[in-house]
């Protein structure tokens, strides 16, 4: 059974991974192939990831004893590009 704490991990590592296929691979295509496509078919799981990921953290704020600045750093990690995944190795790993 899953607890939101690994429902978090997962919702972590799926938001990592859509953001950098979202700018890393559909925004090149969409300006330099002129085939705005894949920022389509990215565009929108990516924000709802990121919209979980975001209420995730907030949900879940206590249960990790996240201080202020913990939490600002969870926050703003991810819109950083590999935010999330230095977020789970610094404060999630130990979730099973």
């Amino acid at each position: 059974m899953f607890s939101f704490p690994s429902i978090f991990r997962i919702v972590a590592f799926l938001e990592g991974v859509s953001y950098i296929l979202l700018l890393f691979i559909a925004t090149p295509i969409k300006y330099l192939m002129h085939d705005p496509q894949y920022v389509k078919l990215l565009g929108m799981p990516h924000g709802l990831l990121f919209i979980a990921y975001i209420a995730f953290a907030f949900m879940l704020r206590k249960d990790f004893n996240w201080n202020k600045k913990q939490f600002v750093t969870v926050l703003v990690a991810s819109i950083i590009p590999f935010g999330t995944f230095y977020i789970d190795r610094k404060y999630l790993k130990l979730v099973k």
